[in-house]
C-alpha cells in the first residue's frame, strides 16, 4: 500500500496530529502578539498596573513562540502539547494572583483572562491525551513488504486474487472469505490459540492487472490495511507479486512477541501465503510432501522429519 493510500491506519495517525497543528497556530498568535504588543496585551488582561507585567508576558511569548515551531515543525507534536499544558499551568497560577490583588474592572478583565486560559488548557490537555493515544497507536502498528516471482501473466495472478474467496486456498490462517459485493467483503480468521477474529474490508482501489488496495472497515479488532501488486518480471519471466501489509495488533508489541512464541510470525506467515500462493496460481494446489510441517510452531517443527520416498511396487 503507498503512504498515499487513504487507509484507516494513516486517518488515525492523522487525526493525531491535527489538533496540535492547530494550536500551533494559536501559540503562534499568542505569542507573537505578546512579544509586538506587550503593553495592548496587558491591559486588555487587566495587569497593566504591574511593573513586571511587560516583561512577563514577553517572555510568555517567546515561550508560546517556541511550542509554535515545536507543533508547527516537527513530526512527533504529542511532547510540545504537554509543554503548552505545563505552561498552562504556569499561567494560570499567575493569573489567579492577579485576580486575588485587584479590585472593579480590572478584576473583571483579570477573571476573563482567566477563563479563557482555562479552556485553553482543557483544549490543551485533550490534545495531548489524543496525541500521545496517536503516538502509541503508530508503534504497534506492523508494516511488512515481501515479493514473490510466479510463473503466471499479471493478468491470470491478478484474476486469481481478485476472487477474494480464492485467498483460503493459500492463507493458511483464513478460514474463509465472503465477497459482499464488487468491493465489500467478509473475512474470517484463526488468530493466536485458536482464537477466531472476523472482520469486514472493502477494496479501496482496483486497478486491473496492476494492483489490489483494501483496508479493513472502522469497528474490527484488529484494524488492517494493504496492497498487493502485479508487476511484469524482467526478461519475461512471469510476474512479481509485491504485498505490503499494515495491521495494529491489539495487545501491542507483548502480543506479537506471544505470536511469535507460539509460531504466529507475521512476516514468516506472509512469506509462507505467498510461497503457497504461488504453487496454487502455478499448479493448481499446494505442494507438500508427506514430511512437511503446517506452520512454524515449535510444536509442528518438532514433529517434522525427512519425506519418505513412494515405496516400490513388487512385480
Amino acid at each position: 500500500m503507498d503512504d498515499t493510500d487513504p487507509t484507516m491506519l494513516d486517518q488515525r495517525e492523522r487525526r493525531g496530529q491535527g489538533l496540535p497543528r492547530v494550536l500551533g497556530v494559536v501559540s503562534l498568535a499568542l505569542g507573537a502578539g505578546g512579544l509586538l504588543a506587550p503593553r495592548t496585551v496587558a491591559r486588555l488582561s487587566g495587569v497593566d498596573d504591574s511593573p513586571v507585567a511587560c516583561t512577563v508576558i514577553r517572555a510568555v511569548g517567546a515561550r508560546e513562540l517556541g511550542h509554535a515551531a515545536g507543533l508547527l515543525g516537527g513530526r512527533r507534536p504529542a511532547g510540545w502539547t504537554w509543554t503548552r499544558v505545563a505552561g498552562d499551568a504556569v499561567d494560570l497560577a499567575v493569573l489567579g494572583r492577579a485576580l486575588a490583588d485587584r479590585r472593579g474592572e480590572r478584576r473583571r478583565r483579570v477573571a476573563v483572562t482567566t477563563a479563557v486560559i482555562g479552556g485553553i488548557a482543557a483544549v490543551d490537555l485533550f490534545a495531548a491525551v489524543r496525541a500521545g493515544q496517536a503516538r502509541r497507536a503508530r508503534g504497534r502498528v506492523i508494516d511488512m513488504e515481501l515479493a514473490v516471482t510466479v510463473n503466471r501473466s499479471p493478468t491470470e495472478a491478478y484474476r486469481f486474487w481478485r476472487d477474494l474467496e480464492n485467498l483460503p486456498t493459500f492463507m493458511s490462517h483464513l478460514e474463509s472469505v465472503r465477497a459482499e459485493d464488487l468491493r465489500r467483503s467478509h473475512w474470517t480468521a484463526r488468530g493466536p490459540a485458536g482464537r477466531r477474529i472476523e472482520w469486514d474490508a472493502e477494496i479501496v482501489d482496483d486497478q486491473p492487472n496492476r494492483s489490489i488496495a483494501w483496508r479493513s472497515l472502522p469497528g474490527t479488532r484488529v484494524p488492517n490495511a494493504g496492497r498487493v501488486r502485479f508487476v511484469p518480471a524482467p526478461g519475461d519471466r512471469g510476474t512479481e507479486v509485491r504485498v505490503r501489509l499494515r495491521y495494529a495488533p491489539p495487545a501491542g508489541a507483548l502480543g506479537r512477541a506471544v505470536a511469535k512464541l507460539f509460531g504466529e510470525e507475521p512476516e514468516q506467515q506472509v512469506r509462507d501465503d505467498l510461497r503457497r500462493f504461488k504453487q496454487v496460481v502455478e499448479t493448481g494446489e499446494v505442494v507438500r510432501s508427506e514430511g512437511s510441517p503446517d506452520g512454524i510452531s515449535l510444536r509442528q517443527q518438532v514433529m517434522q522429519r525427512p519425506a519418505q520416498p513412494l515405496p516400490i511396487a513388487h512385480r
